[in-house]
């Protein structure tokens, strides 16, 4: 289904200010900043704008819609996680995740397509793919997700809680084969006019979209960049993330360095640690040759399991304390920067491979 078809009625919290205005044309620019600034603010109807006059506020009720028409539910997590399951008008399901650290800082990990393409064998989300989100459906995570973390900071309950301070493109979906959609999206986040959040604190992740990363690096948005590489074994790559196959890690490595090489800050590593699979010396020595040349730190997950997953045959499981340790010395010892990502989320199918929709 084409996104024309699913939003027959535009839908404004989707739209970057310049857009907005183009669209309100004739009225003056200053109302469509107006128009930002409230749905930054997290109203969801034209009646709450009351610094628009009433028959404006009518007429645009008429032709526009402020915000999809979505329907929630709340997962919580004992470890503080929250996850979001959201029902689109078309029954297009997703899920957004808000992350919360011993210190109480909250992240937003957004999706951008409900289901994905990729196909990797150790997550859940690749089991199958309906169709890309519209920048107002990722915009609306973050309206979600905001609105939680602020009931949650106002309560009482925590005090050392914060308002979000980062955002995650790694939910649902490779982000950079919708990436229009995703640039929209941030050009309302990160708009003064707008949500105003700080590029330097959003995180785009991939699976390794060559053009894509080219794309984004030469025209935007300025934001971090994430690699799921997970192995540079490139024969295990393309059998463990199919859509690589299409993607050999000489072009993304050399996408990678363009992206540095214009300006771009350090990237980031991800490796999905599975038992018995990619946890050998020769895959961190790979790793490291990977690495060489790059501004990177290398992000280790140990997987988190989701039941019925397969590989070759065989039943993806947990690497174990050794492993982990092991493979993460050896990659110490080879000169890399290695951080280990605290499991959060298990408890509600929320941490980072689990997510389905469903």
């Amino acid at each position: 289904m084409s996104d024309s078809k699913i939003n027959s009625i535009p839908v404004l919290c989707g739209m970057p200010v310049e857009e907005l205005a183009e669209r309100l044309s004739p009225l003056p620019r200053f109302r469509a900043a107006q128009i930002s600034k409230w749905i930054a603010s997290g109203v969801s109807s034209f009646d709450e704008m009351d610094n628009l006059p009433l028959p404006l506020r009518t007429e645009l009720a008429g032709r526009f819609t402020l915000r999809p028409n979505v329907t929630v539910q709340k997962h919580s997590s004992s470890d503080g996680t929250v996850k979001l399951a959201l029902r689109f008008a078309d029954g297009a399901r997703i899920e957004a995740v808000l992350l919360s650290d011993n210190s109480g800082r909250r992240t937003a990990c957004l999706s951008t397509q409900a289901g994905c393409p990729a196909g990797c064998v150790f997550c859940k989300t690749g089991a199958g793919f309906l169709r890309n989100l519209t920048a107002a459906e990722i915009v609306e995570q973050f309206l979600q997700l905001r609105t939680l973390a602020d009931d949650s900071a106002s309560s009482g309950m925590s005090p050392t809680t914060l308002p979000i301070s980062n955002i995650v493109v790694m939910g649902m979906g490779e982000p950079l084969l919708n990436l229009a959609e995703l640039r929209r999206a941030l050009a309302v986040i990160s708009s003064k006019e707008g949500l105003h959040f700080s590029r330097r604190r959003i995180t785009v992740s991939t699976c390794g979209i060559a053009r894509g990363i080219t794309d984004l690096t030469d025209q935007g948005p300025a934001v971090r960049l994430a690699l799921s590489l997970t192995t540079a074994d490139e024969n295990l790559r393309r059998r463990l993330m199919p859509i690589t196959v299409r993607e050999p890690l000489a072009a993304v490595k050399k996408a990678l360095r363009h992206f540095q090489d214009s300006g771009g800050g350090r990237i980031t590593l991800e490796a999905v640690l599975l038992g018995g699979i990619n946890t050998r010396d020769e895959d961190a020595a790979g790793m490291a040759r990977f690495a060489r040349g790059l501004d990177a730190a290398v992000n280790l997950i140990p997987w988190n399991p989701v039941k019925g997953l397969e590989f070759e045959g065989k039943t993806l499981r947990q690497p174990s304390t050794a492993e982990i340790e092991s493979f993460t010395q050896r990659l110490k010892t080879l000169g890399l920067n290695v951080t280990r990502r605290y499991r959060r989320g298990r408890g509600v199918m929320g941490a980072c491979g689990q997510l389905s929709g469903n």
